[in-house]
């Protein structure tokens, strides 16, 4: 695939200097494999990984420039800004579970906001990045009662910590592309992603329903569902990554794209956390399903998005239906624990041949 990977996107990413943050995370860890593919020069910025195992340590890539530091240490980042001088930077690192955001408040809004504003600095003060795309949440928007899906313009809100947390990062994101960034002619490029929940493997992260599921299928205890009627737009993690990296692209060319991006599966993927169970229950036939009837902090009980503004302005659209995500999933976790391989670059590999032969406009 290298010699073919290198031509996707228009070929942009190639000897490109780019920068993750949160590289080590679930999300982050995909990206850095696409990037590499793609022939980007990758550094990442990130915590420790929460979690053991972690896809991020799984993958071992030992070519990537591999920073440890904290967004809210500014002068860590200007230095590793400094050393990299990276062209496009891709904002992935947060504090991203509503639950843990209960419990901790105060590190959520630092982390998600202040380590925003620390990045926007450091940015500012390298020239040589030209595109900046921060990866929000779903969940930024003020909750509605209708059936139809958030569009960008929609307001933004937040019940939870974290929600709020992501709506305060679009605002920040939205007044330095204003204040900082403005014009045809502005040094860099600043755009906000908006992603349905992700699925894929390697995620081992608290409080998410795939992990959850694959520990209690080992462990042979039942899976217990806090809110099984709440309706979300479920995805393969590869799905909103090529719209990051698409968005990428087209924020090299053209100001136009500095803006508020959906990600998300299409109505075929919102389907409430019980369906969504019982789908991935039928691929570990030995797993019990069962209601946690035990008092839960608030979360929303549908998010749906509408994604008509990337199909008509990025030519994006998703690759993958909900019965190949949950298949790949279901696949990856159970090789990694029959015999401890690691199938993520052949997952990417026969998404990217699936995305071809849709004629998908970025896989040409």
């Amino acid at each position: 695939m290298e010699g073919v990977a290198l031509k996707l996107f228009g070929g942009v990413y190639a000897g490109c200097r780019v920068l993750v943050t949160g590289h080590t995370g679930f999300k982050g860890s995909w990206l850095v494999l696409w990037l590499r593919e793609l022939g980007a020069h990758v550094a990442g910025l990130a915590l420790d990984p929460d979690t053991q195992p972690s896809h991020w340590t799984l993958l071992g890539f030992d070519d990537v420039a591999d920073h440890r530091a904290d967004l809210r240490d500014i002068g860590a980042l200007r230095k590793i800004f400094d050393e990299h001088r990276p062209e496009i930077v891709f904002h992935l690192a947060a504090q991203p579970l509503v639950r843990r955001s209960y419990r901790d408040p105060a590190d959520t809004f630092s982390s998600n906001v202040t380590g925003l504003v620390n990045l926007f600095e450091a940015v500012r003060a390298c020239p040589s990045v030209r595109v900046l795309v921060n990866a929000t949440t779903d969940k930024v928007y003020a909750e509605h009662g209708n059936t139809e899906g958030y569009r960008e313009t929609d307001p933004l809100g937040g019940h939870d910590p974290y929600s709020t947390s992501k709506a305060c990062a679009e605002l920040v994101s939205d007044c330095y592309r204003k204040s900082f960034f403005n014009g045809p002619d502005a040094s860099t490029r600043i755009a906000t992603a908006r992603a349905g929940n992700v699925i894929g493997g390697g995620d081992w992260a608290e409080d998410r329903l795939v992990p959850d599921l694959v520990k209690a299928a080992q462990a042979g205890q039942p899976l217990l569902l806090r809110n099984p009627a709440a309706v979300r737009p479920w995805q393969h993690v590869l799905e909103p990554l090529s719209g990051y990296l698409r968005l990428g692209q087209r924020l090299r060319d053209d100001a136009g794209f500095a803006a508020a991006w959906n990600f998300g599966p299409g109505a075929a993927g919102e389907i409430s956390v019980q369906s969504l169970a019982a789908q991935l229950g039928t691929r570990w036939p030995a797993l019990r399903i069962e209601r946690d009837a035990s008092a839960h902090p608030h979360e929303a009980a549908t998010l749906r998005l509408n994604c008509d503004k990337a199909a008509r302005q990025l030519a994006w659209r998703p690759v993958w239906n909900i019965d190949t995500a949950l298949d790949r999933t279901a696949d990856w976790y159970r090789r990694f624990h029959e015999n401890g391989t690691v199938g993520s670059a052949a997952d990417l590999a026969a998404y990217i041949d699936d995305a071809r032969r849709a004629g998908l406009e970025w896989a040409a």
